[in-house]
């Protein structure tokens, strides 16, 4: 890992962004390896999704930030280890819903715990109301660059 950098560094506030999600992605991949998960950040991503319930390719690729192709991809290798299923939607017949195998779910309590230790690693040293106000500040930049409703 780098030494963090200055607040004297003249970094700008998309670059800090950057940087800090950098690093959490960075740590989640030394978190899950170090617990014996193979796994990429959207994969990651894909399993957070589908531990809520089973979604849709679509809905999938936008969640992790992938194009269909890619997460058509993802999803192959995760299906290769068992973790994930296809299923055919009841609602219609060309579509495919993506859910957790029973392997896929025992494994995500693992890997949450991975998430959930960085998470408190980001968050050391900070209040229950600070981590609470950086929280709704990262929401309201987020917002406020938002397309929709502008």
């Amino acid at each position: 890992m780098n030494a963090p950098l200055s607040s004297c560094s003249g970094s700008s506030l998309g670059l800090l962004f950057r940087q800090a999600r950098d690093a959490m992605w960075a740590r989640l991949e030394y978190e899950l390896a170090a617990a014996g998960h193979e796994l990429t950040f959207s994969q990651y991503v894909t399993l957070k999704m589908l531990s809520s319930g089973p979604a849709g390719v679509t809905d999938l690729a936008r969640f992790a930030e992938l194009n269909p192709g890619a997460m058509t991809r993802l999803l192959d290798k995760l299906e290769a280890k068992g973790i994930i299923a296809r299923v055919a939607d009841p609602a219609d017949r060309r579509a495919l819903n993506i859910h957790l195998t029973d392997a896929g779910l025992s494994m995500w309590q693992d890997v949450n715990q991975c998430g959930q230790r960085v998470l408190e690693r980001a968050m050391t040293g900070m209040s229950q109301d600070e981590r609470n106000q950086l929280t709704r500040l990262i929401e309201q930049v987020r917002d406020n660059l938002s397309f929709t409703g502008s």
